[in-house]
């Protein structure tokens, strides 16, 4: 599939722009069902301003996102809309609706969970120690479809919507903005928090079919959100070394800087090494326009794996 040759997605290709190391991170999500249209920065959308405040407040950077979501296709734009908060070791934690914004206080004695500024709450004082509230409605697969925010995520990640929701129809939302407009379409699972991208509606499909059953893709993967790049980078060359394997079958135990590299000790599960020690560096690429409405160079970083070693037993 072609953009166009000025749009970002396309020259990223034309690049070979590395995906690894470019997740954002996130261990909690707060998903807001919305129709749209969705401003570029997501919270300033329609009906969102009363309790804007509430939920930039509960925003953690690094730890908790709060995203829209909707179903791909027209959409109705009256009604009640769900809200629900995730966390990639719990599961969904908490859940509830909204509707418009006169409404967005709103609380009945049977649905004392009804708003976003309830959703805001649910978000702020969510732990992982926290009951799921209903551990079987996982995993969900967003789609970022946020044109306002950079066409080519519109452009590529629709169809890639669409696809998903004919195999997957109950587990795919479209969603705002998720970072890393060039590498468009971009996919997440959660819980699990797996980005990946630079994917079509025929790629999608297959990588997210290997995802659910185990197996991440690692052609495609750009990163965990749960660990910083450093160690998405040593999670994606043991996944290549050892793989296929699941999204949870590595856990990163540790991460080091010293001397300009990063050192990521893992740990490994279902046969794989027991103990994986990785040396990590980052290196600047040249400079380019990294989404389509940059008004000038950018300079992207690499993540490299220099050293990869395994063993059986643990420290």
């Amino acid at each position: 599939m072609t953009v166009s040759p000025d749009r970002c997605s396309d020259r990223a290709r034309e690049r070979s722009d590395p995906l690894v190391g470019s997740a954002s991170p996130a261990r909690r999500w707060l998903l807001i069902e919305h129709p749209g249209p969705w401003a570029r920065a997501a919270l300033d959308s329609v009906g969102i301003a009363p309790a804007q405040e509430a939920l930039v407040s509960a925003i953690v950077p690094g730890v908790t996102r709060v995203m829209l979501v909707r179903r791909p296709g027209r959409q109705p734009r009256d009604g009640r809309r769900l809200w629900t908060v995730l966390d990639h070791d719990a599961g969904q934690l908490a859940s509830g609706t909204w509707g418009q914004t006169a409404d967005v206080r709103e609380s009945t004695p049977d649905r004392p969970d009804a708003g976003l500024l309830a959703a805001a709450d649910a978000l702020a004082h969510a732990t992982s120690d926290d009951r799921p509230s209903d551990p079987t409605v996982l995993p969900l697969l967003l789609v970022c479809a946020h044109g306002r925010h950079d066409v080519c995520c519109a452009v590529r990640g629709r169809p890639v919507a669409a696809a998903l929701a004919s195999r997957w129809p109950g587990q795919t939302w479209e969603c705002s903005h998720t970072g890393g407009d060039r590498f468009a379409a971009n996919v997440v699972v959660l819980p699990d928090g797996v980005y990946y991208g630079q994917l079509d509606a025929v790629t999608a499909v297959d990588v997210v079919e290997a995802h659910l059953a185990g197996r991440v893709d690692v052609d495609h993967l750009r990163g965990f959100t749960t660990v910083p790049a450093p160690a998405q980078a040593a999670l994606a060359e043991a996944h290549r070394r050892w793989g296929p394997a699941g999204p949870r079958s590595f856990r990163t135990t540790s991460v080091t800087h010293d001397d300009g590299s990063w050192h990521v000790e893992l740990t490994g599960a279902d046969g794989l090494p027991q103990r994986v020690s990785a040396t990590v560096t980052r290196s600047p690429r040249p400079p380019a326009r990294l989404t389509c409405h940059a008004m000038k160079d950018a300079v992207p970083m690499a993540f490299d794996v220099t050293e990869l070693r395994a063993s059986d037993k643990l420290a």
